[in-house]
């Protein structure tokens, strides 16, 4: 699937969105010939849960485990290159004043204050659309081709990246017009409520994405196969999910990535799974997967995710406003920026977000990691499937990195690793072993390159 650029840290919550669409996706078409390394994890009264999850390890092969893990690291880099290309963008942008030249342009249009906000920018994000374009087109399209990740040819891929620019203005304004309302009407303390902003705006963008953005890139369907559903709903039942209906949508158009959500609020909550999770996977791995997704739900994860990184947002807006006025005494004349308030003073608010973003990586990735692993310990409990959950875990061991070490992991993992995720469903299995499936066991899942 698309991926969203990483440049807009400042925006992070519009593209969190978009991220939506990258997570939970694998690469290959999956096998059905017997594992020689099946036994070494077949419960009994030698059951040892690391010889049998070093077994489910080495149903990957080699060559396949060393392409997963070059694509893996290589992002690691590409976090620095991100990071360095934003700031070097942003930089140009008031060393130039070019910031300058569309705050003038905007302010040439109308008088009226929210429409010059809204009117730059739209300027600014086709301007930073045009400028990383080159970065934006080797990691979403011709990196991915190289891995295997991605199933599009260029001219739909561009036209995704269209509808992404379209929906990146629509949702900016939403949030940069009040926002630079806030810092003009409340002086001092706006960084206080400019994060309660950007949380109310998270919350408003979870709400209305499943009915309006989502269905703008795939194709949605309720699913009819009574096989697949009926167990999702009973599950979603059983965990006190008040849905009705499972939702497929077409992700093979991208990649073969497998993915599920039950995501959207009230009204707007949908349990939704792709059709390569329905080609690639069986029921005992669909329902595990969707007992994860249930977890989030039943955990409350959307509104814990909302507070954590409403504590990270007040702190960063904090020194977000240190910052900018600390760049803007020494500089801002130079830019021929008026001050917090002159819109203009964009690039620099997400060069200094770009860097508390860029440090606070390890935090913002544990709190997604913890989650995600609470999630992974619900789905076993309401599936009961640990030979499925195993075997999706190898699925997207294909684009993830599955043996990390523990630092490695705690850096750069916003999901638990293989390894974590395979000892958790094994040490499951080893107290539940009347739920070892024989035919999970034998099932390869991934394919050599």
């Amino acid at each position: 699937m698309v991926r969203a650029t990483r440049l807009h840290l400042l925006f992070l919550l519009v593209f969190t969105l978009l991220a939506c669409f990258a997570a939970a996706q694998t690469s290959s078409g999956a096998a059905t010939t017997a594992s020689p390394t099946a036994n070494s994890a077949a419960p009994g009264p030698s059951f040892e849960v690391n010889a049998a999850v070093d077994a489910y390890l080495g149903k990957m092969p080699p060559a396949q485990r060393a392409r997963s893990n070059a694509y893996f690291e290589g992002g690691y880099w590409l976090i620095l290159w991100d990071f360095l290309s934003t700031v070097f963008v942003m930089w140009l942008l008031l060393r130039f004043r070019w910031s300058t030249r569309m705050r003038n342009l905007a302010e040439r249009i109308t008088r009226f204050r929210p429409l010059q906000t809204a009117l730059y920018w739209i300027q600014f994000i086709i301007v930073i659309y045009v400028v990383t374009f080159p970065l934006d087109v080797y990691e979403g399209y011709f990196r991915e081709h190289k891995y295997g990740l991605l199933n599009q040819t260029f001219g739909p891929w561009m036209r995704e990246q269209a509808v992404m620019l379209a929906v990146s203005v629509v949702l900016g304004a939403i949030l940069i017009v009040p926002l630079f309302g806030l810092v003009r009407r409340l002086g001092k303390s706006w960084w206080v409520w400019g994060a309660v902003l950007m949380i109310v705006f998270l919350a408003f963008v979870s709400l209305i994405a499943p009915v309006y953005v989502f269905p703008l890139f795939n194709k949605y369907t309720k699913l009819e196969d009574a096989r697949i559903k009926d167990p999702i709903l009973r599950m979603a039942r059983a965990n006190g999910i008040p849905a009705t209906d499972v939702y497929e949508f077409d992700a093979s158009r991208q990649s073969n990535r497998v993915s599920a959500n039950v995501s959207g609020f009230a009204s707007t909550l949908r349990i939704s799974l792709n059709d390569n999770l329905l080609n690639r996977c069986t029921l005992p791995e669909i329902e595990t997967t969707m007992g994860h997704e249930m977890g989030h739900y039943v955990l409350n994860h959307s509104y814990k995710g909302l507070v954590m990184m409403g504590v990270v947002f007040v702190v960063g807006f904090a020194f977000l406003n240190w910052g900018i006025s600390f760049a803007l005494t020494r500089w801002g004349a130079h830019w021929d920026v008026r001050g917090i308030t002159d819109v203009a003073v964009l690039p620099l608010a997400v060069i200094v977000f770009s860097f508390y973003f860029f440090l606070m990586t390890p935090v913002t990735n544990t709190i997604t990691r913890t989650m995600e692993f609470e999630a992974d310990m619900y789905g076993l409990n309401a599936a009961q499937q640990p030979d499925g959950e195993a075997n999706v875990d190898l699925m997207l061991g294909e684009y993830r990195k599955l043996d990390p070490g523990p630092v490695e992991e705690f850096i750069f993992f916003d999901h638990p690793s293989g390894r974590t995720r395979i000892t958790a469903a094994m040490r499951w299995k080893a107290e539940h072993p009347e739920s070892a499936s024989a035919e999970e066991l034998a099932r390869v899942v991934s394919n050599a390159p």
